[in-house]
């Protein structure tokens, strides 16, 4: 399928772990700097405490992103960094959103 040109009627084969607007937003802001803290996420997207962190355990569950805890002066710090399975999945959703866009004219 990844070397096919992705069809309308195939849309459902986009990848709804990025398709869904938040977690597409992060993974576009991760695939540009390869990592992020929580913080700047948070600011960035506009999102809840509650909502990033949703949308991040679901990337991490998906494989895409990689979650490190860490502690600067007493104080915990979550850095983000994308994996390689996520820089693929976007690429390829990239892809399959551009065969179906090239459809409108």
């Amino acid at each position: 399928m990844k070397d096919e040109i992705l069809r309308i009627g195939d849309y459902d084969l986009i990848d709804k772990n990025i398709h869904e607007p938040g977690r597409l937003v992060i993974m576009i802001y991760l695939n540009m700097l390869a990592s992020a803290d929580f913080n700047f996420l948070l600011y960035k997207t506009g999102m809840s405490k509650g909502n990033l962190s949703s949308h991040l355990t679901k990337l991490e569950q998906a494989g895409y992103i990689e979650v490190q805890k860490e502690f600067i002066n007493k104080t915990p710090h979550t850095v983000l960094l994308i994996t390689e399975e996520g820089k693929k999945a976007v690429v390829l959703y990239k892809k399959q959103l551009m065969d179906m866009l090239i459809l409108i004219d």
